[in-house]
């Protein structure tokens, strides 16, 4: 399997990964990705150099964006801002893929990326209401910091997405054949 940066081109792939995942966890009864993704936030992601695919031959099998920045605002102590971290968001795989062990092998990827950049922490956030996905990440060896439930100032509503954990970023053979950019310093 092979890593490689997203380009414009994938702009309408990764709306139908989302769309796909936003169906299976509906079908799960989690309200998860429900909100259409704004097209251009995910095409300033693209151009920005933040956002992958995984593909297994000629078919991509997943996606991830992986910033230098939370792209929740306030979720994040001030103090724990100041420490060299990448972020993952947008983690998914396409159904078909599921069951392989591939979201462990990215979240390995990107924990790797992160070392590689200079980052002492590999963060993420997660749905507050989505248990499973919880207990997924904290099976990929995370450790829970806090979940933080009040508004955003994105939003101005209720955080949907305040489930905050963290794991030390470190270097791992995570098996992919990697063909992205070189990852930029973290400071």
């Amino acid at each position: 399997m092979i890593i490689v940066n997203a380009t414009p081109a994938d702009l309408d792939l990764l709306v139908s990964f989302r769309t796909e995942a936003a169906e299976w966890l509906g079908a799960l009864g989690v309200d998860q990705w429900r909100k259409p993704y704004p097209r251009e936030l995910l095409l300033a992601s693209i151009e920005a150099g933040t956002v992958f695919l995984v593909s297994d031959g000629d078919q991509v099998a997943g996606t991830v964006t992986l910033d230098q920045e939370d792209l929740e605002p306030g979720a994040w102590t001030d103090e724990e801002l100041k420490e060299p971290a990448l972020y993952v968001h947008k983690l998914a795989v396409r159904r078909a893929h599921s069951g392989r062990n591939l979201g462990g092998r990215v979240l390995d990827w990107a924990g790797d990326r992160a070392a590689c950049a200079g980052a002492h922490w590999l963060r993420l956030d997660a749905w507050t209401n989505n248990r499973k996905l919880q207990g997924y990440y904290l099976k990929q060896g995370f450790q829970h910091v806090r979940t933080v439930t009040g508004g955003d100032a994105v939003n101005g509503g209720p955080r949907v997405s305040g489930w905050l954990a963290q794991r030390p970023a470190h270097r791992v053979a995570h098996g992919f054949d990697d063909h992205t950019q070189r990852p930029q310093m973290v400071i």
